[in-house]
């Protein structure tokens, strides 16, 4: 019997991840784990490029959309739902397959959530009045004086992602990064990742064009409806804060799609930085003949 594995497809936003890992769940029959982390939320579809409908029949998801903007939910939340969840579908699944560009979720569920010190709550409390006065531009400094190798894989524009890098290096006198990735219990199931690659002008294209689409599916008109509710964490979310620049203001129209498109970019350039450093990650060309990929794939499932 094979032993139990959970297939993570990885890599940069717009690269087809959700197309693959489709394909992977009706090959081995099994179903798929979003760990999109801005993909649970209902009231954001078309700025996370939720999976269609289509996609959505086509193999069975879990963690699509089954959250709201306004409930609270954290990396260790989903960790604890989807390990529960795995629990379950390894009953009747040798196989089942993870999508995401999360990584810090992807591999929460793959490896376990890492441990943090005790910080002062001054601290914290310290930092969000920096970012209210001084801007982002202000943690975003300071970590990269702190943490320069977090800086470099962290999501910039997300205020809370830099707050609590910072929290911790300020209140442990270490930098964040010393605390990822320590050695924690093994999983009761194999790890394979799987990663999509393609020249980085393929990337940025299809990027361009994914946003192109989004405007034209009416992501303006979606980010409206959320705007009053701009300062929910859920929505510090590239495509949406540029969207409430423009509403509030701040930009033309024209300024706010080009800075989407710079942002997600520049996080499409965090998410290959991310996972270039698991050694693990078999990585796969985007267009590559499905045939070819899962005889790669089905080769180091054979080696577990």
């Amino acid at each position: 019997m094979l032993a139990k594995t959970l297939i993570s497809v990885v890599g940069p936003t717009a690269i087809g991840k959700t197309r693959l890992a489709i394909l992977l769940a009706q090959y081995f029959d099994t179903e798929i784990i979003s760990a999109d982390s801005r993909q649970f939320y209902k009231e954001m579809k078309i700025g996370t490029a939720v999976p269609n409908d289509g996609e959505l029949a086509a193999a069975k998801h879990h963690f699509i959309q089954h959250k709201s903007i306004f409930t609270a939910y954290s990396v260790g939340d989903f960790e604890r739902d989807a390990i529960q969840l795995l629990t379950t579908l390894f009953q009747t699944h040798n196989i089942v397959v993870q999508v995401g560009g999360s990584g810090l979720y992807v591999d929460a569920v793959a490896y376990g959530l890492d441990t943090f010190p005790e910080v002062d709550p001054k601290i914290r409390e310290s930092l969000v009045k920096k970012h209210q006065s001084e801007g982002i531009a202000s943690l975003q400094a300071k970590l990269k004086q702190l943490d320069p190798y977090h800086y470099a894989i962290v999501d910039l524009e997300n205020p809370h992602r830099l707050i609590r890098a910072l929290e911790v290096s300020i209140g442990s006198g270490k930098p964040y990064s010393t605390f990822l990735n320590k050695k924690k219990g093994k999983r009761p199931f194999n790890n394979i990742f799987v990663g999509l690659y393609a020249d980085r002008e393929v990337i940025y294209n299809r990027i361009n064009t994914r946003v192109d689409h989004m405007m034209e599916n009416g992501l303006l008109e979606e980010a409206m409806v959320l705007f009053e509710n701009r300062n929910l964490n859920a929505l510090q979310t590239v495509g949406y804060k540029e969207l409430f620049e423009y509403l509030d203001g701040q930009c033309t129209i024209d300024v706010a799609i080009s800075e989407i498109k710079k942002n997600t970019r520049r996080f499409a350039k965090r998410q290959v930085t991310w996972y270039r450093k698991n050694k693990q990650v078999i990585w796969i060309g985007f267009d590559d003949v499905f045939e070819h990929s899962i005889a790669k794939i089905t080769h180091q499932i054979k080696t577990l």
